[in-house]
């Protein structure tokens, strides 16, 4: 028997739902007769629009799989121009404007609840091969549709079924600071009344995602004045909403989140890269301790243009050892970025680890790595040498700061927890190296070190970021090749340079 319908409200009073099927009928109903509307009132706080889709637009790459759940009008899921876009929502007549206004072969839209949608999709999914089903997104959007929702666990569950391991789900949700404002901006007639059913807080959101199996990658607020004000607008919401403490007053919550992966079925390829620059006296060791890991090793020295005889000593480990997959590059320009890109370019392994050849971070140290990124827990293991006590000459004093402030300014730019972004030692999935290659051109070629340029591109990839502690030991062959003063200032300058491409994209 079909539920009976519910008259839309003219001012969305306080609805308290019996059932899934009673709020689903009153959204529907309500957003049916604001369709007509929808347009008006997205004009009149494009400003508020136009950031949520500049915030999308930095997380989600363009060319993906994109499913927005509570897709209106279909204006953001087009903005974000997917290779597929899939958008649902309860209301025909939100769908019926999408599709006239974005009529795409790429972009399609279906009046449906999420709950039914998802099993649907798993249903499809059943009944295809795995060659032919495919019906999973790469980003699902919920974007200001919490409130709407009678349970919002629930849906959480749902958007399983149309999940892969990698999906990322982004969600964004008002701050209740801002309720007084709405409030008046109603009575002003600023802002349409919007039926919600609930309010709910970031801590709220990650306890719910928690409760159905889904982890929080990373949260942050933007969007301190939703009004479009020529210069203050951006000026505001590009360079004081990720800062302290107007942070604590924007209008937006965001949260992204990803779905539980589940550890290596099989173990792969390990690829080690080593750099090595005036280090012949250490190659013989990384050959000799170097342990077996996962399927097979593969050790690749990228050797730097050296005064000594590092690259002979490495042709010779190289034959000292046949029974280890061995091979020794030329790097092509200078620096350990270059030296890393060189070696992980030629590297034939599902998983890419880095290794200092100065052995401050041992190989006997590899194994941990390769736990932790095999567990599926975490997506990118960073190795941090700030935990545990380092041997009397590991690291001077000045260095000590420097890592620590570095360490601090990454926690705040990337908004995951880092300890130590400098340590040499960092291991991740060559999948996910290629697309951190891909989407490169965003920072530019600026770090002559590799380590920003794969902790800034994890992080664009919202990819899980894990510090592992290590021992950090006492060099015992050759000097570093780092200049305190002029490196210092490179790396804060590169800072300033992530803070404007992260936090004011």
């Amino acid at each position: 028997m079909s539920q009976p319908s519910i008259a839309p409200p003219q001012a969305a009073p306080d609805f308290r739902p019996t059932d899934l099927a009673a709020c689903n009928e009153h959204v529907r109903a309500f957003f049916d007769a604001y369709a007509a509307e929808r347009e008006k009132w997205r004009r009149r706080n494009l400003g508020y629009h136009l950031e949520l889709e500049r915030q999308y637009k930095f997380v989600i790459p363009r060319g993906s799989r994109v499913l927005e759940v509570g897709c209106g009008t279909g204006d953001l899921l087009a903005a974000l121009e997917p290779a597929f876009g899939m958008g649902v929502d309860l209301a025909p007549n939100m769908i019926e404007t999408a599709q006239q206004n974005h009529a795409s072969s790429n972009l399609r839209f279906v009046a449906s609840s999420i709950e039914e949608f998802c099993a649907a999709e798993a249903l499809h999914a059943q009944r295809r091969s795995p060659k032919e089903c495919g019906g999973t997104f790469d980003y699902i959007i919920l974007s200001d549709v919490l409130g709407y929702f009678y349970d919002i666990a629930a849906v959480f569950e749902a958007l399983k079924a149309v999940c892969h391991p990698r999906t990322r789900l982004v969600l964004n949700f008002h701050s209740r600071l801002w309720s007084p404002a709405f409030a008046l901006a109603h009575a002003l007639g600023l802002k349409k009344e919007l039926p919600r059913l609930s309010w709910v807080t970031p801590d709220d959101v990650e306890g719910l995602l928690n409760l159905r199996g889904l982890e929080v990658v990373r949260r942050y607020t933007r969007v301190l004045l939703p009004k479009r004000i020529p210069l203050l607008s951006r000026f505001c919401n590009r360079f004081l909403a990720p800062l302290w403490p107007f942070r604590h007053f924007c209008v937006s919550n965001f949260v992204v989140a990803r779905m539980p992966v589940a550890p290596f079925h099989e173990p792969p390829v390990v690829s080690v890269i080593c750099p090595c620059r005036n280090e012949a006296g250490n190659i013989a060791k990384i050959a000799a301790r170097l342990p077996q890991l996962g399927a097979q090793t593969e050790l690749i020295f990228v050797e730097g243009h050296s005064t000594d005889d590092t690259h002979a000593q490495c042709l010779k480990a190289r034959d000292a050892h046949p029974e280890l997959d061995i091979r020794v590059l030329k790097q092509p320009g200078k620096g350990k970025g270059d030296a890393v890109r060189t070696g992980f370019a030629a590297a034939q392994g599902a998983v890419l680890m880095i290794l200092d050849a100065d052995l401050t971070v041992t190989p006997e140290d590899l194994p941990r790595f390769y736990d932790a990124l095999a567990s599926g827990r975490v997506e990118f293991v960073n190795g941090s040498r700030l935990v545990y006590p380092m041997e009397g000459r590991a690291m001077r004093f000045l260095n000590l700061c420097a890592n620590k402030f570095f360490g601090m300014a990454f926690t705040f730019l990337i908004e995951q927890r880092i300890k130590d972004s400098l340590c040499g030692t960092k291991v991740l999935l060559k999948s996910d190296y290629v697309k951190l290659q891909q989407g490169r051109a965003y920072f530019g070629d600026f770090d002559p070190f590799g380590d920003f340029d794969l902790l800034f591109g994890a992080a664009k990839l919202n990819l899980k970021i894990q510090d592992l502690p290590i021992r950090y030991r006492d060099r015992t062959y050759g000097e570093t090749n780092i200049s305190r003063f002029r490196h210092g200032w490179l790396l804060l300058r590169m800072c300033v340079y992530a803070f404007r491409r992260i936090k004011c994209p």
